[in-house]
């Protein structure tokens, strides 16, 4: 989670200088409207009382040099104070409505009065700007990607359909020798989509709240029995052992009960299907300290690469995607699981290493830490 920032160190003086100068380039420096306005009231001020001096005492050379004085002495001392700090604002600000960031340490001044601090709220007022040009950009990078993985997944069961219903409808639909198993390819490949749009809807349903979780207690040790009973027949076809350890040691949990079937499934499902000829598959459970479950699908099996760990949850994401096609699904169950998870207040954290297996794992609060409640 990130943590409160603290202000950074200043840049050095001959640094913050440079950059400068090269924010400015081309703009004017100084704020004379303003120098002019504070040194014309100190003029004001220092010829009024000059006047009544000279009317009473006679004028004198000194007398009128003071105002003058005075006059040329704010100025300055503004045109160096403040002057060139506003501007300084000024101009960074100009380049952050541009969408530019590359000067903005022209405005990173060390925390010191007022208008230092006013320089600062722009540079902190450019960095979060620019931290979130930064995450649109890569939002809409990941909307192109989605929508051409929605397309390609879209493409690939439809051109399928259509190539085998029009070799049917050439004279295939006669031959009893390819007629039939032509016709379990289009059921097949309409079974895709209809996953896909399940799917699909599925994780909208989750993202707009349509989609309610009913949190009651459960007992674990059921919920994972059924999973691997219903599992083991697929398991066992590719000769992997399916297991449990520590479900039957811990309290009821607190959660929507066919929701994390779901969840739990998908990881079983696919710890099987990534895995090898007689590896194993294990569903862990163990109580935290803070009074939390601790729950996860540890395999043996070929592992995820480290650079594709941060992706394996966004939609259509697959590290192989020949093997991932070749082994079914719609590419969205890990980010079904994310927005389950999400939905209960947790999130998947994965661990894994090529040739040595993954550990897929979050917790859920227990009912004992909640207190009483509806029981499944």
């Amino acid at each position: 989670m990130p943590a409160a920032t603290e202000a950074p160190n200043p840049v050095p003086a001959a640094d913050r200088e440079a950059a400068t100068q090269a924010v400015g380039a081309g703009l004017r420096f100084f704020p004379h409207r303003v120098a002019l306005k504070l040194a014309g009231a100190a003029f004001v001020m220092s010829a009024i009382p000059a006047a009544f001096v000279g009317m009473r005492h006679g004028f004198d050379l000194l007398l009128v040099l003071i105002p003058i004085v005075d006059f040329a002495g704010v100025y300055a001392a503004t045109m160096w104070i403040v002057g060139r700090r506003i501007d300084l604002a000024r101009t960074v600000l100009r380049q952050i409505r541009k969408h530019r960031f590359e000067n903005l340490e022209a405005a990173h001044l060390p925390r010191g009065d007022e208008l230092n601090d006013l320089v600062w709220q722009v540079y902190r007022t450019g960095q979060v700007l620019e931290a979130e040009m930064r995450d649109l950009r890569q939002v809409e990078s990941y909307r192109k990607e989605f929508l051409g993985n929605v397309s390609h997944e879209l493409k690939t069961p439809i051109f399928a359909i259509r190539g085998f219903t029009e070799t049917l409808l050439g004279g295939a639909i006669d031959d009893p020798q390819v007629n039939r198993a032509f016709l379990d390819k289009i059921l097949r490949n309409a079974d895709r989509l209809s996953n896909l749009a399940k799917d699909l809807g599925e994780i909208s349903r989750i993202e707009t709240g349509e989609l309610k979780m009913e949190m009651v207690p459960f007992r674990l040790a059921e919920l994972v029995h059924e999973i691997l009973e219903s599992l083991d027949p697929i398991a066992s076809a590719k000769g992997i052992r399916l297991g449990s350890s520590g479900i039957d040691g811990v309290p009821e949990v607190v959660g929507d009960v066919e929701r994390l079937r779901q969840v739990l499934t998908n990881l079983v499902d696919n710890a099987v299907k990534y895995n090898n000829t007689d590896g194993t598959v294990e569903v862990v459970a163990r109580l935290l300290p803070d009074g939390s479950v601790k729950i996860s699908v540890v395999d043996n099996g070929i592992g995820i690469p480290q650079e594709h760990l941060p992706r394996i949850t966004e939609r259509f994401y697959r590290v192989d995607r020949s093997r991932s096609r070749s082994q079914g699904g719609t590419g969205l169950g890990l980010a079904i699981v994310k927005h389950i998870l999400a939905a209960h207040g947790t999130a998947l954290k994965v661990e894994s290493r090529p040739g040595s297996g993954s550990t897929f794992g979050f917790t859920l609060p227990s009912a004992e830490r909640n207190g009483p409640g509806r029981r499944r």
